[in-house]
Order: structure tokens, then C-alpha cells, then sequence
């Protein structure tokens, strides 16, 4: 199971919110490039990088922050936030990043994401379900989409998605364990899918049981950043 620690972006810096609440906000560093290359050097691979600036503007504003984490370290960087358009895709990709997440927009406009599945490949767009008792939460989780979670899944893997990242909302920022039971259901029902937790990782034994549960990868942000798992911890989980 892949590790991906998340960096929050806020005006440029690294930060963390609680359940998505901008108004529940904790800065960690004023330089994301020294997080990621703690990561790498540790042997950390991949990393989650979310613009909320972004993601409030409605399209990417920390681009230059992606540009230098990209050509910076060797990390292979997902990015998420504010991605809305084909022009903001584009950008994205051209700043480096290797993937990008498909959020909001994957429920409000699947036509335009199935052509970016389409044009760009099943690497380079990774769907995001914001999930609140199965049903997808859009708009920075502040709103209910109407659709339910297994039947949004399977649309988009009828087009050739690969990859997921799953965040029960109800867990982000908690600490209090991930998903579990769902992640299972989601597997039971879909074993082809390159499922990645996001929400609720509160110490090191919950990455054990994700990996037993099946997921593809685990994205860690405040218990590592909280010092419940240490660097070394995620580094020897890594190998």
C-alpha cells in the first residue's frame, strides 16, 4: 500500500483544516518544498498536494508552489483543488504535477471528466468521492450532490477510472480511524479500482489495517503532522 502524505496549501503555505472548516485552520510551515523533501528523504514516493486556495477560488492559485515541489523533489505529486476547467488541467500538468484529482466537478460536470479521461488517460485523472453516509458532497463538502456513492463509481469506471481517492468527511481531521467498513464495501464491489483513503488516519496501527482491507494507497496528513506517526514509522511502513 502506497503512502501519500497530503500538504495543505493556504497563501503559500502549509496548513491543516478540520473536517474541511476553513475557520478550523493550524499552519504547520511556511515552506511546503522543506515538508516534501522531509518525505523524500525518508523514501516517500508520492504526495497529495491540495491547493485551498484554490479550491475556495474555484480555480488553482498555488500553482508555484506545485512548480516547485515538482522540480524540486522527485516526488510523484497529485494535485487537488480548483480544478474545474480543461485550461486549469492543462496548467496543472504543465506545473508538474503527475496526476490530478477530479473532485467537485467529477459530480457536477462528468461529461467534462470522462473527456479528460478520455484525452488525457486513466494515470493522469484521479476521481475524488467526498462521501457523507454514502452520498457525494460537493463544494468544499458544504453540499449534498444527490448522488449516492456505488452507482457514481461505477459510472465513472465504466469510463475507464482507475484510481480513487475516497474521504469520509464525517472522519477528516478527527483522528479518530478511517473507513474501514466502507472501504471494504467499496472493494467487495469494486476490486479493479485503485482505492486511496483519505480521512481519519490517527496512528500507525490504521495503516496496517487499510493495508489488509485491500486499498491501493492511504493519504496521512494531520497524525503525522500532530507527531502520531513519525517520519521513520512511515518510512518503515513504506518498504
Amino acid at each position: 500500500m502506497k503512502i501519500i502524505p497530503a500538504i495543505d496549501v493556504i497563501s503559500g503555505k502549509a496548513v491543516r483544516l478540520t473536517k474541511g472548516d476553513y475557520n478550523q485552520k493550524k499552519e504547520y510551515s511556511d515552506s511546503p518544498l522543506e515538508v516534501a523533501q522531509r518525505f523524500e528523504q525518508a523514501g516517500i514516493t508520492h504526495l497529495h498536494l491540495v491547493d485551498l486556495d484554490g479550491a475556495k477560488a474555484q480555480k488553482p492559485q498555488n500553482l508555484e508552489v506545485l512548480e516547485v515541489l515538482s522540480s524540486k523533489t522527485r516526488l510523484r505529486v497529485d494535485f487537488g483543488g480548483g480544478v474545474k476547467s480543461s485550461e486549469s488541467l492543462e496548467a496543472v500538468l504543465k506545473a508538474g504535477a503527475q496526476q490530478v484529482t477530479a473532485g467537485s466537478i467529477a459530480a457536477k460536470d462528468p461529461e467534462m471528466v470522462f473527456s479528460w479521461l478520455k484525452h488525457y488517460g486513466a494515470e493522469k485523472v484521479i476521481l475524488g468521492a467526498d462521501v457523507v453516509d454514502e452520498k457525494i458532497a460537493i463544494s468544499g463538502w458544504q453540499e449534498d450532490s444527490g448522488l449516492d456513492l456505488f452507482p457514481f463509481l461505477e459510472q465513472y469506471l465504466a469510463k475507464g477510472v482507475t484510481y480513487c481517492i475516497c474521504t469520509d468527511v464525517s472522519k477528516d481531521g478527527m483522528l479518530q480511524g478511517p473507513s474501514i467498513e466502507l472501504y471494504k464495501k467499496i472493494i467487495k464491489e469494486f476490486p479493479q479500482l485503485k482505492l486511496i483513503a483519505s480521512g481519519g488516519v490517527a496512528e500507525l496501527n490504521d495503516l496496517y489495517e487499510l493495508r489488509e482491507a485491500g486499498l491501493y494507497g492511504a493519504i496521512v496528513g494531520k497524525a503525522y503532522y500532530e507527531g502520531r506517526i513519525s517520519l521513520d514509522e512511515l518510512a518503515a511502513f513504506n518498504k
